[in-house]
């Protein structure tokens, strides 16, 4: 039996929710609904995993009550894909109706067997951000292949059942394998496809549970028939047909095969007339004898409104931002059916997962006969939160491994003074990410540093700043060593697998790689070395003052000019590696699979630039060197001429380095833009890119917008595997005026743009959101206008055919549909969710060139220690700043970061004394519920750290970031 009184406090504050909000989960803090007072009814519910519990409800409780119970029971958060079915006493299988009391519903409950399964089928699994959910979900894709359901051809067939066995006995082992299928029957056609299943299973070794559910879902998902439930009717001509209804709208079948669907954007409105069941389609401008209202026969009107209650149904969940509000009851009399959807939308569940932290909690895998602990799940984060996610962003990812790999700690456990400690996870098997709302986890537990230790390494370590700074050289030269061999070492490994690149692309980069990459090596044992005598763990400091880092910077950095030729050629690298990229599809796809990788935990080409960042790293640590020495001190005359050294090779490439980052950052965008033909254009400079409000026929909708230097682009993101952003349209800046309009349309921020041929009234979140906006494109305008005219256009002839750009612009925004456009998606691979743009996009804020060229020369890492808000212990974690984000490594010798947290949008403050925080030196990120204290080793790390966070959580505002006169040319 199941007592309500009796759950957990922890599932009565994850599940249930406030009338208004229907089934799904409750702030924290609040209860599941109260049991209505009354006798007791047992409630029999078969679960996915075909086990049977018994819920005990009153007798005047409604549906919603009895999922509520079920979704505690599972301890599950992201419930609203999920409902109860029976069969009614016409032998019908219908939903459980959540406001109405059950046993209006069920005529004989101790004879009624309810299931809990899948009734929204989203278009990408990796919107499913807790494992437990996808786990749920492979269970379900279990049961179609099992009852003929899900049908596909035989090769997909044993694929997905060579998953399902990974996930319920381990890695391969023929006799245990064979064995396994003669016992347990996945599909109709076992027997047959036996040797091809071993097969596959034969592939998987080393696969997870959670990263079988997950390829599962990724292949289940690319079948016609995935969580599509057929309902019979015929056409006026009386042919037989069946009707479904998906996330994209209503589908048509013969048989087994999809012979038309009508896109949610295409519907004006569904009805039902006894047997009838009617779709009135919006009129097509194009065609001026389109049949406007199609009609089917179903088998009786009960079967009709079933089938209608389920498309509203669908329509609302995936179409809506959030739930209907009920219409109110007429006073005389009633037309129609009252039905509406209960319960939150697809979105109101992403954004509830995102913005709210949860204990993950293990569940028991019925099924599997591995000894696991389930701890994988995309959601920070992937904020992974994210990492998604969600947190997509690199977020706390690592995978635990299968049992024979136990024997050393798994990606998913870390050896902390001789214990394994584990973390929290946040990224899908193949690294991609959910939205980057939340942060990574690490978990309470692990990483403890005692005060005492803590103490006693203050006092062996030296107290003068120089030391600090030259500490700052060390831990900074250690990750440009690693980000150096991504490039020398994994990606020329990787190439070196494929012939799909050219020999002239291979020497030109590795030929001026690898002496730069040798020559650090040198440099980093010089640096280690000085310090190690600094701090007196050798005998050397006997002999000799080697308190100072001058000395060791004037030689390195003489050195370092020889190798200027080389370093010029990196950029060349760069251009090169792009030309050959559009030119060979192989060669693209190698690049794109290497960055999946989670060696490159940045965008492949900003790798190409480190070189040149470094320069200037190098300039100002020697800057803040030479400020803190007087001129009498013994190394102030190496520090000074370093100095002057390393500024002249920063004035000879400086040019080349603004060029190659504007163009890297016009290859990022690319990527994460539908319908763009040659972006990275010679003359084009990217200004800013943030999230605004557009107000249309249907309110203020949030956009995507880019602006460049001729044109400013709004966009929206697709629901898509790779989650890319679906241009809307373009305004070309030439002749545009902007004037401020929160008076005129009564709405804050908001300000509008008057072009030639169209005017668009946005929004921004803030006052100071707004300024930047407002100045950013004042000043592309003044570029536009100096310029020879109007730009051409940058949208692909796919939005621009035959259509006048207010028409075009005016149907992308009406086909704003959760599957977007897969023109262009076919072929790619998911790239990152947690990039830049994807960042912005959910925390509703905005970044500029200038912005992303400051963060790109304020890296840093080093150690800190970091605490949750509601635990006392301190994790102590390698930590590297970069491109906006904290990149999170056990050590420093790691080769890929274990998570990251990206800080747009966060604030960083030192804690209040309410806080409890009672240590030196300590710093505090938060956004939203995510709060994060972490505390450096001495004033001058605390300072340095404060410093570059300070600029990736602060946009730049009131900066001309195209003060150049001459065009970029590449």
């Amino acid at each position: 039996m199941v007592e309500p009184e009796e759950r957990p406090s922890v599932a009565g504050q994850r599940l249930g929710a406030p009338e208004s909000m229907g089934i799904s989960t409750l702030e924290p803090g609040q209860r599941p609904p109260t049991m209505p007072p009354g006798r007791r009814v047992s409630i029999r519910v078969q679960m996915l995993d075909d086990t049977q519990e018994v819920f005990e409800v009153s007798q005047r409780a409604s549906g919603k009550v009895l999922f509520d119970l079920v979704c505690a029971h599972l301890n599950l958060i992201e419930g609203d894909y999920f409902s109860l079915e029976y069969q009614d006493q016409r032998k019908m299988t219908v939903w459980l109706d959540l406001l109405k009391p059950i046993l209006k519903q069920i005529r004989r409950p101790k004879n009624t067997i309810l299931r809990f399964v899948v009734k929204f089928f989203p278009p990408d699994h990796t919107q499913l951000l807790e494992e437990l959910t996808r786990y749920l979900f492979a269970l379900q894709i279990k049961h179609d292949l099992a009852c003929g359901r899900l049908t596909c051809n035989e090769s997909s067939a044993a694929l997905l059942v060579s998953h399902i066995v990974q996930s319920e006995i381990g890695d391969f082992d023929e006799v245990q394998c064979k064995q396994h299928l003669l016992n347990n029957k996945y599909i109709p056609v076992q027997d047959a496809l036996m040797d091809k299943i071993i097969e596959y299973h034969r592939k998987h070794v080393g696969q997870t549970p959670a990263e079988s559910d997950y390829q599962l879902l990724e292949i289940a998902r690319r079948l016609e028939m995935y969580g599509v439930r057929l309902y019979p009717a015929k056409d006026r001509e009386g042919t037989k047909l069946s009707l479904a209804v998906a996330h994209s709208g209503v589908l048509v079948f013969q048989g087994h095969t999809k012979i038309n669907a009508f896109n949610w954007s295409k519907v004006r409105k569904l009805s039902f007339k006894r047997k009838r069941f009617l779709i009135k389609l919006r009129p097509d401008l194009n065609q001026s004898s389109c049949q406007d209202t199609l009609e089917f026969m179903m088998g009786s009107r009960d079967c009709c409104k079933v089938f209608w209650k389920i498309c509203v149904e669908y329509h609302a969940f995936f179409r809506l931002f959030e739930e209907p509000k009920p219409k109110p009851k007429p006073v005389l009399f009633t037309r129609g059916s009252s039905f509406r959807f209960s319960g939150r939308t697809q979105r109101q569940v992403i954004d509830y997962v995102k913005d709210t932290e949860f204990k993950k909690v293990p569940f028991e895998r019925k099924h599997s006969k591995i000894q696991y602990n389930s701890s994988f799940s995309p959601s920070p984060p992937r904020l992974c939160a994210e990492g998604q996610g969600e947190v997509s962003v690199m977020y706390l990812s690592p995978v635990s491994r299968s049992p024979q790999h136990s024997e050393s700690p798994s990606a998913g456990q870390v050896m902390v003074n001789g214990q394994k400690q584990s973390l929290n996870l946040g990224q899908s098997p193949d690294g991609r990410q959910p939205s980057p709302l939340t942060s990574p986890l690490l978990t309470d537990a692990g990483f403890i540093r005692t005060d005492d230790e803590d103490e006693v390494r203050r006092k062996r370590f030296p107290t003068d700043k120089a030391y600090f700074i030259a500490k700052e050289l060390l831990t900074t030269e250690r990750t440009y060593l690693k980000d150096l061999e991504v490039i020398t070492v994994s990606f020329q490994k990787s190439v070196e697998k494929d012939e799909a690149m050219p020999d002239s692309l291979r020497n030109l980069i590795f030929a001026n790689f690898e002496p730069v990459c040798k020559f650090h090596e040198t440099f980093l044992k010089d640096v280690e070395q000085r310090l190690a005598q600094w701090e007196g763990r050798s005998n050397a400091h006997i002999k000799g003052d080697y308190q100072r880092i001058g000395d060791v910077m004037l030689k390195n950095i003489q050195g370092l000019k020889l190798l200027t030729a080389h370093l010029q050629k990196h950029s060349e690298a760069l251009l090169e590696l792009e030309r050959m990229c559009r030119s060979s599809r192989k060669l693209e796809g190698l690049c794109r699979d290497f960055e999946l990788q989670k060696v490159c935990y940045l965008p492949l080409n900003i790798f190409f630039l480190r070189p040149l960042h470094r320069l200037m790293h190098y300039k100002q640590i020697l800057e803040r060197l030479c400020k803190h020495y007087p001129p009498t001190h013994d190394d102030f005359r190496d520090s000074r001429a370093a100095l002057a050294d390393v500024s002249e090779m920063v004035v000879q490439l400086h040019g080349t380095l603004i060029k190659m980052e504007n163009f890297q950052k016009l290859l990022e965008l690319k990527k994460d833009l539908i319908g763009i033909d040659n972006l990275a254009l010679p003359g084009r400079e990217f200004i800013r890119l943030g999230c605004l409000s557009k107000l249309s026929g249907k309110g203020l909708q949030q956009r995507m917008f880019f602006l460049f230097n001729d044109v400013l682009m709004y966009t929206s993101r697709g629901m898509t595997a790779s989650n890319q952003f679906k241009v809307h349209g373009q305004l070309p800046l030439y002749g545009m005026t902007i004037r401020e309009s929160e008076d005129e349309w009564g709405v804050p921020h908001s300000f509008t743009l008057f072009g030639q041929r169209q005017s668009v009234v946005v929004a921004a979140s803030s006052a100071s959101e707004m300024e930047k906006w407002v100045e950013d494109i004042k000043m592309a305008i003044e570029l536009a206008d100096k310029c020879n005219g109007p730009s051409a256009e940058i949208l692909s002839s796919s939005f621009t055919d035959s259509k006048s750009p207010e028409e075009s612009s005016a149907d992308q925004e009406s086909d704003d549909d959760l599957s977007a456009s897969r023109t262009s998606l076919e072929w790619q691979t998911p790239h990152r969710s947690n990039t830049t743009v994807h960042v912005c996009w959910h925390r509703n804020t905005s970044v500029s060139m200038v912005d992303f060229s400051v963060a790109l020369e304020n890296q840093l890492s080093g150690n800190l220690l970091r605490k949750f808000k509601n635990s006392n212990g301190w994790q102590k974690l390698w930590v590297v700043f970069t491109n906006f984000s904290l990149f999170f490594y056990k050590t420093h010798q790691d080769e890929y970061p274990l998570a990251s947290l990206p800080l747009l949008g966060y604030s960083i403050t030192i804690p209040s004394e309410s806080e409890n925080i009672h240590k030196d030196y300590v710093f505090k990120l938060h956004f939203k519920s995510h709060v994060y204290y972490f505390r450096s080793e001495s004033e001058y790390t605390f300072e340095r750290w404060m410093e570059v966070i300070r600029s990736a959580t602060c946009s730049s505002s009131h900066i001309r970031s195209l003060s150049r006169k001459e065009p970029h040319v590449y």
